[in-house]
């Protein structure tokens, strides 16, 4: 009998192209509007930051606060529960920028 691997449970989280940059820019500024996030992430669109950001909110790591505005309002900020990957993704920072010296563009690649 095996035991499953509890960090797929995180990396489904986390995978994805753009998955970690939207974390990582909210972890930085806190609170951003969906506007705000796409001029820190330009090549993203439209329809991948909805989806990434609706996921976040259905697993409860950000939470979306909407202003009954005209154009509307809304702004995304990390929920307690998501706090808590922030040192998950501060080791990651660290290990893949020690890996980045370590490596020195001199990746092996697999013929």
């Amino acid at each position: 009998m095996s035991i499953p691997c509890k960090a797929n449970e995180v990396l489904e989280l986390l995978t994805g192209k753009w998955k970690h940059i939207i974390l990582y820019h909210i972890m930085e500024h806190e609170t951003l509007r969906f506007s705000e996030l796409q001029k820190l992430i330009p090549n993203i669109t439209k329809k991948m930051l909805t989806t990434h950001l609706r996921e976040f909110e259905h697993n409860q790591i950000i939470s979306r606060k909407i202003y009954p505005s005209v154009p509307p309002k809304v702004e995304y900020t990390l929920t307690d529960y998501g706090k808590e990957l922030k040192p998950i993704m501060e080791t990651l920072h660290e290990w893949g920028d020690q890996h980045a010296k370590r490596d020195n563009g001199d990746r092996y690649i697999v013929p």
